[in-house]
């Protein structure tokens, strides 16, 4: 199949969106599909307002336009709701196109975190974005049901997975401070909780892996923690598995694809009770879920290291991306012949 995947995240930004688009994409090359990614590095950028790491595209609706007529996509998936996924939700309304779109960060939560704006706010306008999807998949149970206490319909499932031959124990490098070693890793931003693991009160060192805003700020305030920056592949995986727990703070993510990388190199986790850490981590085995945080992280010291990695073996990207393609509806089944008639090529990201 010729599919167009568009994406408002995309390299170089650092997050689970991009890390689950990058893996999609690749694996379904790897299937034999023909896949184009509509991106920001394809556009004119400006800054997001609040967040200047992340660039958005600037009036990107001809672009769109012509990357998809040239590409004459079978599938097309909308994997975000902002300037790229507007302009490419616009056309495929106007072209009669049938269209997939996916949910993968609780927005209105992000921008409430930011800005006053009302969640029913927010809500009605992601209604409205994704109502026009023929699907929209959703990473697990709990945020189906979420969604569609709020009015979402048409919801499919759509999994993650891990690559366990990176992220594996085997890794694990000598560390020169005081144990246990606890490790964060993601975005230092305000809608990821991220003080809340810093401020628990912990034997060892804490660790956190990543950056953004809030960065500078954080380091200023909390100087016994390790803040290491970004650090990818090898260098991701060995951090991690030279750690002893995992430490999730965020109660806005809609799966968490941390947790799995940290349970593939054998680390438990230790979360809130919320969307993400509910349906990834199985409790009392993988991890610990407790309104109090620092317990659930002492008490996950305890866990089988084994039995984290044995779970993680079952999540891989190919099943996911499976699941993602057979979810995916034909783009042009309601359109007129004429707007078939592009030649099609392979391109893109």
């Amino acid at each position: 199949m010729r599919i167009a995947i568009v994406t408002d995240a995309w390299s170089p930004q650092v997050n689970g969106v991009v890390t689950t688009l990058t893996r999609t994409r690749d694996t379904l090359r790897a299937l034999g599909h023909d896949v184009l990614v509509v991106n920001p590095g394809d556009f004119r950028t400006v800054p997001c307002p609040t967040y200047p790491e992340i660039r958005l595209a600037w009036r990107p609706y001809a672009g769109v336009r012509r990357r998809l007529e040239a590409f004459a996509p079978e599938r097309i998936h909308i994997a975000t709701e902002g300037p790229l996924g507007l302009a490419a939700r616009a056309w495929c309304r106007r072209r009669g196109y049938a269209f997939t779109t996916s949910f993968h960060t609780q927005f209105a939560e992000y921008l409430r975190a930011r800005a006053p704006v009302p969640l029913g706010v927010s809500y009605a306008f992601l209604r409205w974005f994704h109502g026009g999807a023929a699907r929209t998949m959703v990473a697990t149970a709990s945020q189906r049901r979420a969604l569609e206490q709020r009015g979402f319909r048409n919801l499919a499932p759509w999994t993650r997975g891990v690559d366990t031959a990176l992220f594996t124990p085997g890794r694990s490098r000598p560390r020169a401070e005081p144990g246990p070693a606890w490790i964060y890793v993601g975005r230092v931003a305000v809608e990821k909780s991220i003080e809340d693991f810093l401020r628990l009160d912990l034997p060892g060192t804490k660790y956190v892996v990543g950056d953004g805003p809030e960065r500078a700020a954080l380091e200023r305030a909390y100087p016994s923690v390790r803040f290491l920056g970004y650090r990818f592949g090898e260098e991701l995986a060995a951090a991690i598995a030279s750690c002893d727990v995992f430490v999730f703070p965020s109660r806005t993510d809609t799966f968490g694809v941390v947790m799995l990388e940290a349970m593939a190199c054998g680390l438990p986790v230790a979360a809130y009770p919320v969307t993400g850490p509910v349906d990834v981590v199985e409790r009392g085995v993988t991890g610990v879920l407790d309104e109090d945080l620092r317990r659930a992280a002492i008490e996950a010291l305890a866990l089988d290291r084994g039995r984290c990695r044995e779970a993680a073996l079952r999540c891989s990207w190919e099943e996911a991306t499976r699941q993602f393609a057979a979810n995916l509806e034909p783009a042009c089944e309601a359109a007129p012949v004429a707007t078939r008639a592009a030649t099609p090529r392979r391109t893109g990201a």
